[in-house]
């Protein structure tokens, strides 16, 4: 499509978007909790909070961001100083557990104003030590109680499960999630004190299971079967599917908690090999004499190879793309799931750059209808997952924040504001799935990780692209 074809297209859309029958009334006052309510106050995201609002000429965006950039602060985020060792445990918002994934991503946006508010610098630090305190708990399990003696309601799962843990799904990016949060934390504060032996230990037990996960010899101590709906269980007595060893890190689920059905899962590894180079940076910065540092490199090469000669294929239409999930045995999984890691966030968490072709031609693929997930009404569009399909047809506000983050078009990123601002229905805050034809039926009024997103995406436009809000 050429940029005449495509600027036609997008006016069209934010046309119909316009004149739909169920655009909400627009947002234009505060929904955030009083503030003698709020779990977490910084007076740095408050200022900034502020500067956005005096500076966008679009006034509903700015009360969205109003609205969703604290709102995993005003929440979900329970800190404590503990004989002045900062602990932090952050709920995901309508369900009290803390996932490593969610609350690293919920905190993200934070991260760059660590530098000059002491109080948002040791909420962080005290997640990641309470992170840090789960992988050594089950390196396995993906979600967690602030209560480590608290019986799951999923104890029955056949698995090895223990108290304190949520959840124990097996997904390689809650242990990826940690890393870049630490690193990226690191990098802004220079703040050293929470690489103590217990991080360390925690570290080389993240790396000694994806060692364990990519298959080798065997298939490894994890295993995981739940009586139920099928994207919840593993299928071969819980192992999953069979692969062959490539040097590609298996995980049994994905990003939405849904079994995978190839278990290379081709985002979380490029996740992996990008986490495995902070680690290997970190390591040599602050344990200069720790042999991990090497083997986080070589880890992080052998993925990265093995990416390459199976997590590439052609697609009849696209080309050259990344497949979602593959075996190593000529079978192949194309979609995209709105979750990240996702094909389209591949650059975001790291990896390569938006120009690169292979993920220019993947993020079309992504963005089609030739991806089973890409859901497109009259009125709207945009990337689902089928960890809705018990609902059908659910755009992920997710999907369409990552297709702005990772725009290189105006246009493209004017009509995701746009849709953004349109399918609220009303509430000012984002939500995981809304009917693709009505954005007034959706899934979880409260989910903190998509209302943080949204704030670092418009906060991105902010600082390149004012001139756009």
């Amino acid at each position: 499509m050429n940029r005449k074809e495509f600027n036609r297209l997008s006016a069209l859309a934010v046309a119909s978007i316009l004149v739909s029958p169920y655009v909400q009334a627009a947002v234009d006052v505060s929904k955030r909790p009083s503030h003698s309510k709020r779990k977490f106050v910084s007076k740095a995201v408050d200022a900034l909070i502020e500067e956005i609002k005096q500076n966008i000429s679009d006034k509903e965006l700015a009360a969205l961001f109003e609205n969703c950039y604290p709102n995993t602060l005003d929440t979900t985020v329970f800190f404590d100083l503990n004989n002045g060792v900062p602990d932090t445990y952050v709920i995901t918002g309508d369900i009290d557990a803390m996932w490593q994934r969610d609350s690293s991503a919920q905190v993200n946006p934070y991260l760059p104003l660590c530098a000059k508010d002491k109080e948002l610098s040791l909420m962080v630090e005290g997640l990641i030590r309470r992170q840090t305190r789960n992988i050594l708990l089950d390196p396995y399990a993906n979600a967690f109680y602030k209560d480590e003696a608290k019986v799951s309601r999923w104890k029955n799962d056949k698995t090895e499960m223990k108290q304190g843990v949520h959840e124990r799904k097996w997904e390689l990016d809650s242990l990826c999630y940690c890393i870049r949060l630490t690193y990226r934390y690191w990098k802004i504060t220079g703040n050293q004190a929470m690489f103590n032996d217990n991080w360390l230990q925690a570290m080389k037990l993240a790396v000694a299971t994806m060692k364990e996960q990519q298959r080798k010899n065997d298939k490894g101590s994890y295993h995981f079967q739940r009586v139920g709906n099928a994207h919840d269980t593993l299928i071969n007595g819980g192992y999953g599917s069979q692969v062959k060893y490539t040097g590609m890190i298996c995980s049994a689920f994905r990003n939405s908690d849904d079994a995978t059905t190839y278990l290379y899962n081709i985002p979380e590894n490029l996740f992996a090999v990008t986490a495995l180079q902070q680690l290997a940076e970190m390591i040599q910065t602050v344990f200069p004499q720790e042999p991990l540092a090497k083997e986080c490199l070589e880890l992080a090469g052998e993925v990265e190879n093995a990416v390459k000669e199976y997590g590439i294929t052609s697609h009849n239409d696209f080309g050259k793309i990344y497949a979602y999930e593959c075996d190593g045995k000529g079978n192949y999984l194309f979609m995209e799931d709105a979750g990240i890691p996702g094909l389209v966030t591949i650059p975001y968490l790291g990896y390569g750059n938006v120009n690169d072709e292979i993920y220019q031609r993947t993020r079309s693929f992504a963005l089609s209808k030739a991806n089973p997930y890409f859901y497109k009404s009259e009125k709207y569009e945009g990337t689902g997952s089928p960890h809705l399909d018990w609902k059908g047809n659910m755009i992920w506000h997710l999907g369409i924040i990552s297709r702005a983050f990772t725009s290189i078009k105006d246009e493209e990123i004017k009509y995701c504001l746009q849709l953004l601002k349109t399918t609220h229905a009303g509430k000012g805050f984002m939500h995981e799935g809304f009917r693709k034809n009505n954005p007034n039926d959706f899934t979880r009024s409260w989910f903190a990780w998509a209302n943080s997103y949204f704030g670092e995406m418009l906060l991105k436009v902010y600082n390149e692209k004012k001139y756009l809000l």
